[in-house]
């Protein structure tokens, strides 16, 4: 049985190293938010494996990158460095469905302002922006631009949640997502339904 380093693993590790340079990271860092120990850390970082990277440490190393284990073994490395700052990368059948769909006078004006922000839309972010843009919807409330500035900022806080399910403030994160829904759900009952117009 071959005993030379796994050059898969090798070019994995160097995909990692690279997206945890991206985000700024020491080893320190890096150890923290993947949960690994110190000295698979620095293996994969400065000396690269010499083994085969086991997959419940592709997952550790994924999920403090905020990407799935697929997206980290598959997707070429210049794909994956924009999504270090909250960048995802470019969904061209989704940009072309968003600019054909588009039918708001604002939202067409806003996209052909905006071309760089609009290509960091998901595929998901794309359907619901189409959908703000019905008669009555979010769009004609709050205007494009705060629509757009609401889903980049969901997408923003996504992210650290991920960053944070990876560390010891999980349980402090759950306290104030519980303490935050309850808030809501307790604003939405004091609100109650609204009265009928003929009083019935």
């Amino acid at each position: 049985m071959p005993t030379g380093p796994d050059t898969g693993s090798a070019d994995l590790a160097f995909k990692i190293s690279k997206l945890v340079e991206e985000r700024g990271w020491n080893q320190e860092e890096f150890a923290k938010f993947s949960r690994l120990n110190r000295h698979t850390v620095r293996q994969i970082l400065h000396a690269g494996p010499q083994r085969r990277l086991r997959n419940v440490t592709v997952r550790s190393c994924a999920d403090a990158l905020g990407l799935t284990v697929n997206e980290l073994r598959t997707l070429p490395l210049e794909r994956l460095l924009p999504r270090m700052h909250g960048k995802p990368p470019a969904d061209e059948g989704a940009l072309k469905l968003l600019h054909s769909s588009a039918t708001l006078p604002e939202l067409v004006a806003w996209l052909e302002r905006n071309a760089e922000r609009a290509a960091e839309f998901r595929a998901d972010e794309i359907t619901d922006l189409l959908a703000m843009q019905e008669a009555g919807g979010a769009m004609e409330r709050l205007g494009v631009e705060q629509c757009v500035e609401n889903i980049e900022r969901r997408r923003e806080l996504t992210l650290k949640v991920k960053m944070i399910l990876n560390t010891e403030y999980i349980d402090l994160l759950e306290q104030v997502v519980e303490l935050v829904c309850e808030k809501v759900n307790a604003s939405k009952q004091q609100v109650g339904p609204r009265p009928s117009r003929n009083g019935a």
